[in-house]
């Protein structure tokens, strides 16, 4: 698979990027800072780490042409962005519309993207106090991915929305719980386990437009 990742430079996307050249992906990526793709320990990649077959793009995700240049080729497309410094509101939502546009004029259709157990829908499967930062800190963060996956769900394209828990850095276990019942709350999952589950989704057909809580 040639899978174009958007937000690598991140805990989770680096999960998804050593993932998927482990199992022999080639992966394309695009990241403000080059430097910052690295391996989840956060040492550079090295060819045992199949660096050969990773590509970097320096640039912005709200660069259409930035993106453009990630998606050409690709077989998937990957989605973990997140809000950073540097960065204006909205840059989720924002980034992926870019990113869907420029699917669509590529002839790409299959994208799986990481958003969050609380969003939209899933307000309820969180812990109250977790509701209570939504509502204030976190308003901004939340509202901005509410958007994302709208925008998403809409794009006519072969889309998979991952909405995980609360995220933690331990290693794959293998054992997270997928579901799509609002019953499914919110709980611990390592971002190791959430590239895995992304990665299977892409290759999963029954996974095309559905909504995955994973914890």
């Amino acid at each position: 698979m040639r899978l174009a990742l958007f937000g690598a430079s991140g805990g989770t996307g680096r999960q998804i990027a050593a993932q998927a050249l482990a199992a022999g992906h080639a992966v394309t990526a695009l990241a403000r800072d080059p430097d910052r793709v690295r391996r989840p320990d956060g040492a550079p990649l090295s060819a045992a780490d199949g660096a050969q077959r990773l590509r970097v793009v320096a640039g912005n995700v709200l660069d259409p042409g930035a993106v453009a240049e990630v998606v050409a080729g690709a077989d998937a497309v990957a989605v973990v962005l997140g809000t950073t410094p540097g960065n204006p509101p909205g840059v989720v939502s924002a980034g992926t519309a870019v990113v869907l546009d420029a699917m669509r004029a590529a002839g790409v259709r299959r994208i799986v993207v990481v958003s969050s157990l609380g969003v939209a829908d899933s307000r309820d499967q969180v812990p109250w106090w977790f509701r209570l930062l939504m509502g204030t800190v976190l308003r901004g963060r939340f509202l901005d991915k509410a958007v994302q996956e709208r925008t998403v769900r809409e794009s006519g394209l072969d889309w998979t929305i991952l909405r995980p828990g609360g995220l933690t850095n331990g290693p794959p276990t293998g054992r997270a719980d997928i579901g799509t019942q609002a019953e499914v709350r919110a709980g611990l999952v390592s971002r190791a386990d959430v590239a895995a589950v992304a990665l299977n989704a892409l290759a999963t057909p029954g996974a095309v437009r559905r909504v995955l809580a994973v914890t």
